[in-house]
């Protein structure tokens, strides 16, 4: 990680006016300072001490800047260095009117007026296409902060879904999030822009008189990019976020005027921003621990972009006039404490889970190789560093109970490996030995429980215990077996079943330990598992399969109390419903009846695939049973002593007939599953056709509709005479709306001729299709009142 600790740049835009007060205002001959000089107030007396004097000392002082100076010297290192790693900030700060949002925003009407967000948008795509050997994403987001209350601004786009609850700050160690805040993949240019004038369109803004459209709420318009190699196989990938701050500004109530909603507002973005100070100035002091981060929601959601993990760039904007000194010198103040706060901008790296597993096999197979060379010049040329399979375990194990008999006099080692499992062996040996010390125990004695009171009284009526209740016999207060018949043999008593077996063996198979190969297998080996429905992993999942298989959309008309209304008025069209039914029975019929073959033809196989489901998962749960019908014989078959002839096991019968079944059972499942994965292509390939004449049903049905009720005769006449397009083609309320044919033409104009040239194309598009959108909007919303009315 590099690491570079820096101040923060601050910089200040002065807006142009003609009242620019040249005698107490001047700005330093690098351009890097600003004097303030005020005249001493005469109503104070001889005796005024007042201040009149003030100098500060910045990063750069914009004045008379343009919008393109003004990106150049405040935002384009920090956005560049974002493709690096390093997360940047960019803040607008300053009193109401003073040119905050035209900074950050811009006038978005004129492209040459552009501010920076737009600019840092086009900045960041131009940088994409500059690195081809890097597979780049770039996500946007847009937050706004209002009385205390977080906004998404981009929730009204149409696949963004309601809100339930609302958005919450949330903090975790790679830094602070907004929790229920959308966050929108952009692949292209316009895209991003779109997005931009989509959340714009959505602030809320009010009139007073110190700005017309003044912002009322604080924005943070987010861009998110991560960047991964397309060459390197590194599984290192590099993160960062871009954010850009729109505060709203600060302002005296008296100057302003506010009042009633306005009023509340201004108090709210006093009380936050007065708390934004609050953090700078702790955050400038190196003797304060505690930032006061979470006065507020505007400081807790910048908690990580004030200071910290990023480049930050302030860009305080003032008035020049005298009337507004005051305001001019708190804002210069507020600046001069933001240079204070310094910053530790580090590489933001994460690793790719996939790409590191990727590398970690192919490093395995490398060093594999490397040992096998290394073995093969020591001569050892039978280690294998694979992990075990059963025959080599049951080999480790046969050698470990003849050296336990002597009839072995040493183990030979090869690897580490083979070490280990030699002891887990030896511990698999002990645990079976101590099952039949204690199983051959059970069946000669009957052993007693001191804590068993009810076998206690029993033994006491038998006379086997003392009136102290030890046992007869007893010699150091301890148990011992008494040689008595077993409760079990007792007449009118069943002998022991075999749920008996099953919980010594669950017992053995407990002191065995995870490690051993019967551990966590004798359970299963003899219990019969349950049902299970749907096929293992491997295999692939056939519920799931069929699921997604599932038909997601039909037509179904709406339901209409008769098939024609006999009482409607002749200049009334018919419903859409009735003449739906109408069309599919005339015009419609041939283009209906390939739907309804094609709709037959996939529930047929959708039928199949049902059954053949069915078939499968039948087969499946037979397969479960016959494994653990065989794993009980296997483990019958080692603990009663396995018999070999000339180094091959001998099997009996039963589990020899077990694994045929087996086999055949596994040969049916894959054929059945292979007759599924053919009837689910067909399925799919069917559902596309479904899909298809259903689409072409419904669009021919409008077009019908439409110039047999909608469109008025002496129009359809009209168009036919024009061009060849078919009067269902065109959109309805395109042809009979009056106003929309001007503004195509706007639209192709701006199109073809951009004074800005080719670079603005993305802009001026995205800038009309909002436009057009939010048109259409408040159409449809006059047209539904009309309605109503």
């Amino acid at each position: 990680m590099n690491h570079l600790s820096l101040l923060v740049q601050a910089f200040v835009r002065v807006k142009p006016t003609d009242d620019f007060a040249h005698e107490m205002i001047k700005y330093g001959d690098d351009n890097k300072s600003i004097d303030i000089h005020l005249k001493k107030d005469i109503r104070r007396g001889v005796v005024n001490n007042q201040q009149t004097d003030w100098s500060f000392k910045l990063d750069g002082v914009l004045h008379d800047a343009s919008q393109d100076l003004v990106y150049e010297t405040v935002a384009k290192d920090a956005v560049s260095q974002a493709l690096d790693g390093y997360n940047g900030t960019i803040m607008c700060y300053g009193q109401t009117g003073a040119g905050k949002t035209y900074t950050m925003t811009g006038a978005t009407e004129n492209y040459k007026h552009r501010g920076i967000l737009p600019r840092a948008l086009q900045q960041v795509f131009r940088m994409i296409e500059e690195h081809p050997t890097q597979a780049i994403t770039v996500r946007v987001s847009y937050l706004e902060i209002y009385n205390e209350s977080l906004f998404d601004l981009l929730s009204t786009l149409p696949y963004v879904g309601p809100s339930v609850t609302p958005m919450t700050i949330v903090e975790n160690p790679q830094g602070v999030f907004i929790k229920g805040l959308s966050v929108h993949l952009t692949s292209q240019e316009e895209d991003a822009f779109s997005l931009l004038f989509e959340g714009e369109t959505n602030r809320i803004i009010a009139s007073h008189t110190l700005n017309k459209n003044s912002s009322r709420s604080h924005c943070i318009f987010t861009i998110y990019m991560e960047a991964h190699s397309r060459t390197l196989s590194d599984e290192k990938y590099i993160t960062s976020k871009i954010n850009l701050v729109d505060l709203a500004g600060s302002e005296r109530l008296g100057k302003t005027g506010s009042e009633g909603r306005v009023l509340k507002e201004a108090t709210y973005i006093n009380k936050s921003l007065s708390f934004l100070e609050q953090a700078i100035i702790a955050l400038g002091d190196q003797k304060r621990d505690h930032i006061p981060f979470r006065q507020c929601k505007l400081t807790h959601a910048l908690k990580d972009s004030l200071g910290g993990n990023c480049n930050m760039v302030l860009v305080t904007n003032i008035y020049g006039e005298a009337a507004q000194l005051e305001e001019t010198l708190s804002s210069l103040r507020f600046a001069s404490r933001m240079k204070l706060v310094t910053t530790e901008p580090t590489i933001n790296e994460k690793h790719d889970a996939e790409r590191m597993v990727k590398n970690l096999e192919k490093e395995l197979a490398l060093l594999k190789q490397e040992l096998a060379i290394h073995d093969s010049l020591c001569n050892r040329t039978l280690v294998t560093y694979d992990p075990m399979d059963e025959i080599q375990i049951a080999e480790i194990n046969s050698q470990v109970r003849r050296y336990l008999e002597g009839t072995l006099d040493e183990i030979d080692i090869i690897n580490l490996r083979q070490i280990r499992e030699v002891f887990n062996q030896f511990r698999v040996v002990l645990s079976q030995q101590e099952w039949e010390v204690e199983a051959a125990l059970r069946r000669k004695y009957t052993l007693i429980d001191k804590n068993d009171f009810a076998a206690i009284s029993v033994v006491q009526k038998a006379g086997l215990v003392d009136a102290e209740g030890h046992l007869v016999g007893e010699p150091d207060g301890q148990s011992f077996g008494l040689e008595v018949a077993p409760f079990s043999t007792r007449p009118g008593k069943k002998p022991k079943s075999k749920k008996t077996l099953k919980n010594q063996l669950s017992s053995s198979s407990r002191k065995e330990g995870a490690s051993s190969p019967v551990s966590g297998k004798d359970l299963d080996m003899i219990s019969i598992s349950r049902t299970q429905l749907a096929p293992s992993s491997k295999d692939g999942d056939v519920k799931d399969m069929l699921l997604r298989d599932q038909e997601t959309s039909t037509i179904e008309p709406l339901p209409s109390n008769s098939l024609k209304d006999e009482s409607r008025p002749p200049s009334t069209p018919p419903s859409k419903p009735v003449a739906f039914e109408e069309f599919k029975n005339e015009r419609g019929s041939e283009i209906n009846r390939i739907f309804k073959e094609n709709k037959s033809i996939l529930n047929e196989r959708r039928k199949r695939a049902s059954e053949t489901t069915q078939r499968i998962n039948a087969i499946k749960r037979e397969i479960d049973v016959t494994k653990d019908a065989l794993n009980f014989q296997k483990s019958l078959r080692e603990r009663q002593g396995e018999y070999e002839n000339k180094g091959l096991m001998i099997i009996d019968e039963e589990e020899f007939l077990l694994i045929l079944k087996l086999k055949d059972l596994k040969k049916q499942y894959r054929n059945e599953y292979q007759e599924l994965r053919d009837l689910r292509a067909e399925i799919q390939y069917c559902q596309r056709l479904v899909d298809q004449c259903r689409h072409r049903l419904l669009m021919e049905f409008d077009i019908w509709y439409n110039e047999s009720f909608v469109i008025p005769e002496d129009m359809q006449v009209a168009l036919k005479l024009s061009s060849s397009i078919r009067p269902g083609m065109v959109p309805v309320n395109r042809i009979v709306s009056l106003g929309e044919d001007d503004q195509d033409r706007f639209s192709q104009l701006q199109q073809t001729v951009l004074p800005e040239g080719p670079d603005s194309i993305s802009y001026y598009n995205a800038k009309v299709k909002t436009l057009q959108k939010h048109n259409y909007m408040k159409t449809m919303v006059g047209l539904q009142q009309s309605h109503r009315k």
